[in-house]
């Protein structure tokens, strides 16, 4: 094979340097938007539930459903970002779970609750693996994994971020207006999201070929490697049909193993507030900056693994050891539970884990599948999966309801990190060192 010349090796590296300042930054942005108002609630729920008479099971339940809508939308919403662009469609999606976030304030009962927690899921579906597919426009496999590592630090930047300001809002604007701190939580965090709504709209190209600001010849260098990586996913014959990715056993063996992670994430971000509030933290400006901690190793954690994945081309044994220290972290986290600071060390691991277990897992599907295909087959790993996202608050919540404490519900959490530790070294293999990954399952 002739190799690459080096004007065009220093091309590339100016497109991608030119493409990562543009766009990472500002997707992080609304990824932290989109976090904050999925997982606020689990700052609003140290309030709210003692306001409205809600138990740990109508909490838990109620977080969680906002999954069930995200279900049942991610695929068409998904496929329909590919039909609109990517441009529209995620302004269109921002703006919808903004309106719908701050209307959460109105809630009074516990059926209003499951609902407009379910609408919030409808609004959001197909954001996040509508921003994965989105990056494959831009960026070949060896360069996504750091690019998709660096975007999802806004996970826990979000949690770093937003507890501390969750907990000053709720005690800062208690009583102002005659509204809770709870119900200002959530119209002053969903008002950021109406504003990078609208931004995405000036701000967001829907490729290479749209970008006014890169070169003729940097559009040309990107294309040029985004149709050689094309063209060897065709002669590997990957799923390229919505049909292939609902068939293929590579997608739902993917589903399950992120499935497992989730529960992990679901697991800490609806109740880690709770559990700190537990230890014997009453002040919630207390609780947040307590939570940030975790999430904040967590996020330079994650970089560093992406990198390293991405250095190596080595991506099974690295979501493996992760999966492997998150469900240790649980289990220590259950087992030290009468002293505070060791059972909050035990649940950094674990935050640590799932984390970098996130930030590398969308290498597989994104190296498996393209054109239709991938769009179907990124939506339906990352909506099958999140249905933990309905699991995993719940159960939480009724093992709380049932025993008073959450330990139970930590063995649970460890038991599903576990699962995604042992699929993902059954299941995926690589072509060798600098190969994409592939399944022997399909």
């Amino acid at each position: 094979m002739k190799s690459r010349t080096n004007p065009e090796d220093t091309l590339e590296t100016i497109a991608y340097r030119k493409v990562t300042r543009r766009l990472i930054p500002f997707l992080f942005i609304c990824y932290i938007c989109a976090m904050l108002d999925r997982v606020n609630v689990s700052f609003a729920n140290l309030q709210m539930s003692a306001d409205l008479g809600f138990s740990a099971t109508v909490y838990g339940f109620g977080a969680g459903i906002f999954f069930i809508g995200y279900f049942f939308f991610e695929v068409p919403s998904n496929i329909l970002l590919e039909k609109f662009g990517a441009r529209i469609w995620i302004a269109r999606i921002m703006l919808m779970w903004a309106v719908i976030s701050m209307a959460t304030s109105l809630v009074t009962t516990a059926p209003w609750f499951y609902g407009v927690r379910f609408l919030l899921g409808v609004a959001e579906a197909g954001f996040f693996p509508g921003i994965i597919l989105y990056l494959t426009y831009w960026y070949t496999q060896k360069h996504r994994v750091r690019m998709v590592a660096g975007f999802m630090t806004a996970i826990a930047v979000s949690n770093v971020v937003g507890g501390p300001v969750s907990g000053w809002i709720m005690e800062a604007f208690a009583g102002k207006q005659g509204l809770a701190g709870w119900q200002w939580l959530f119209i002053l965090e969903g008002l950021p999201s109406l504003v990078v709504g609208i931004a995405v709209l000036l701000f967001l190209n829907n490729g290479p070929k749209d970008a006014r600001w890169l070169s003729p010849e940097e559009k040309a260098i990107l294309l040029k490697r985004l149709e050689e990586e094309q063209r060897q996913k065709d002669a590997r014959k990957h799923g390229k049909t919505l049909g292939d990715a609902f068939r293929s056993g590579k997608v739902w063996v993917l589903s399950a193993v992120y499935f497992g992670a989730v529960m992990g994430l679901y697991g800490m971000s609806f109740w880690l507030p709770q559990i700190v509030e537990d230890m014997g933290v009453d002040s919630t400006s207390t609780i947040g900056l307590i939570t940030a901690i975790p999430w904040a190793v967590a996020a330079v954690a994650m970089v560093l693994a992406g990198r390293h994945s991405d250095k190596t081309q080595e991506r099974r044994w690295h979501i493996a050891l992760a999966a492997l220290a998150a469900a240790v972290g649980f289990v220590l986290s259950a087992l030290l539970g009468g002293s505070a600071i060791a059972s909050l060390a035990a649940l950094t691991v674990s935050i640590v884990g799932v984390m970098c277990v996130l930030s590398m897992f969308w290498a597989l599907p994104t190296a498996l599948l393209s054109g239709t295909g991938a769009a179907a087959g990124i939506a339906i790993i990352n909506s099958v999966g999140n249905l933990a996202g309905q699991l995993s608050p719940t159960v939480v919540g009724k093992i709380k309801d049932m025993t008073g404490e959450v330990t139970w519900g930590m063995y649970v959490l460890a038991a599903s990190l576990a699962m995604s530790c042992v699929l993902v070294l059954l299941t995926t293999r690589e072509r060798g060192r600098h190969g994409p990954p592939r399944t022997n399952t399909d």
